[in-house]
């Protein structure tokens, strides 16, 4: 049986043309009667889908940039890639944020929660990993703390490793660190509750983002995986999640 899909897209031309045509060759189901997602943008549109639907599976194709979680785009015989995809399942964190001006925050990130200055002077953290201080004080531009799906995001860029699927670990990875200044992070079980306080907050202002929703002039945020919520994406077989970030690591 043909699954029931639902075309999304990116609000670019080329997506909107590929939304297009894909749903005049396919149909358009219903939110309601959707069994799959179909996302056609990029990796901003993928983690924007995941986060906003009612636990459907989705399969990205890339009408972005780099589209590390999309398959390639093409119009033929989507049904039958759609059901010879392979199923990944990854968790998201979870992000609490106490902000300078009492508010508290929440949110979920499938990639990472990053802490990053504001202003021109470096961000004075203290980290605590399961209630313990790690680190008295970290200057730096900013820290994240990455699932292994998102280990190839930002968390590559500033240095850190590339975590396999199902490693049940996380890596917390310095952005542009000054002291230590030859700190490059840590590997952190997937159970593990990050904690970062902001040291001077007035002067050296910090925002915490999550997947880019970002949370201005914060206090303190805790991170932590968020085993309850799962997130599904399909992706072409011999081309899943963990065969890319394999391969990310030989190129």
């Amino acid at each position: 049986m043909t699954e029931r899909l639902r075309f999304v897209a990116s609000e670019t031309k080329v997506a909107q043309a590929a939304l297009k045509r894909l749903t005049a060759r396919y149909g358009q189901a219903s939110e309601d009667e959707a069994e799959v997602l179909v996302a056609l943008g990029g990796d901003g549109l993928m983690l924007t889908t995941l986060h906003g639907n009612r636990g459907l599976p989705v399969y990205g194709m890339n009408r972005g940039t780099i589209g590390f979680l999309m398959n390639d785009y093409a119009e033929e015989g989507l049904p039958e890639r759609i059901a010879e995809a392979e199923l990944t399942v990854t968790n998201p964190l979870s992000m609490t944020a106490g902000a300078i001006d009492g508010s508290r925050y929440t949110a979920l990130a499938i990639n990472e929660v990053s802490m990053l200055r504001i202003g021109p002077q470096a961000a004075r953290l203290r980290i605590s990993v399961d209630g313990r201080v790690r680190m008295e004080e970290l200057v730096c531009d900013g820290a994240l703390v990455c699932t292994p799906a998102g280990s190839t995001a930002y968390n590559y860029s500033a240095h850190g490793p590339i975590l396999p699927m199902g490693s049940d670990v996380l890596a917390l990875t310095a952005i542009a660190a000054f002291r230590p200044r030859r700190w490059r992070g840590a590997i952190l079980p997937k159970t593990a509750t990050v904690r970062f306080d902001v040291l001077e907050p007035e002067k050296r202002p910090v925002m915490a983002d999550a997947d880019s929703r970002g949370v201005d002039s914060v206090l303190w945020v805790e991170i932590k995986s968020e085993p309850q919520v799962a997130h599904r994406i399909l992706f072409d077989a011999g081309h899943g999640l963990e065969e890319r970030l394999t391969r990310e690591q030989f190129v």
